[in-house]
């Protein structure tokens, strides 16, 4: 991933991008926005690129805002009919249906109840519907998404979570050094960790937070430094 950090603000045209975009096919990601055959920032921050051609702005918000594809955290808030209202923290409350799950049918419904904690992607984003949710991949199986149980879970901001996201992120890396755990991260910014004993969930979660205000410099700083979140 390209470590470049061109700051952009809302209105500012892409010229890169648009001249890329004259010979491969290139995705857009938040903070972008297409106007016929130009490229414009719709947010200020520094300018992003994933490998080959997938370009987004890194902007500072507080609220999360659906977007199709997107890995989130959700909070099963209640059942409506054959459908469970879900928070994501968005502006509106998402629904996912019980068939959305990894070998549902009407008989073998998944067993959700309000409090229960979800890993889910955002299949349908728009302004005008809710967010619907899945806990599927396009070929009908859970993989890593589903209900969580046990461990702990946290908010951290929409930031940290892109960066947890990142392939081969760093901090991750340098976590699974130190010792074995399981984690699911929203891009909505909520985490869920699970070691083998409380005390190491919560120092992991206690490292997490630490990276917030940490530099790349100094992520495998605070990684090495999880003794230290063990015995605090």
């Amino acid at each position: 991933m390209s470590s470049s950090s061109t700051i952009v603000m809302p209105g500012d045209r892409i010229a890169a991008i648009e001249e890329l975009a004259k010979s491969k096919r290139v995705i857009l990601g938040p903070g972008l926005r297409r106007l016929d055959e130009t490229v414009v920032a719709s947010k200020a921050g520094p300018l992003r690129h994933k490998e080959p051609n997938t370009f987004w702005v890194d902007n500072y918000q507080r609220r999360y805002v659906p977007a199709r594809g997107d890995l989130v955290l959700g909070i099963v808030k209640a059942k409506a009919g054959d459908q469970f209202r879900v928070d994501i923290g968005s502006a509106d409350m998402a629904f996912i249906s019980y068939l959305s799950f990894e070998a549902a049918t009407k008989k073998n419904r998944p067993d959700l109840n309000p409090g229960d904690l979800i890993y889910a992607r955002v299949l349908v984003a728009s302004a005008d519907v809710e967010p619907e949710l899945v806990c599927v991949n396009s070929n009908g199986k859970r993989g890593k998404l589903g209900i969580l149980a046990d461990g702990f879970f946290f908010k951290c901001s929409l930031n940290l979570g892109r960066l947890l996201l990142r392939d081969n992120c760093p901090a991750l890396a340098a976590l699974t050094r130190q010792l074995p755990y399981e984690i699911a991260v929203g891009v909505n910014g909520r985490i869920w960790v699970k070691a083998h004993a409380l005390r190491e969930t919560v120092a992991l979660a206690n490292a997490i937070l630490a990276l917030e205000q940490a530099g790349y410099a100094e992520i495998d700083k605070v990684c090495d430094n999880l003794e230290g979140y063990l015995q605090a």
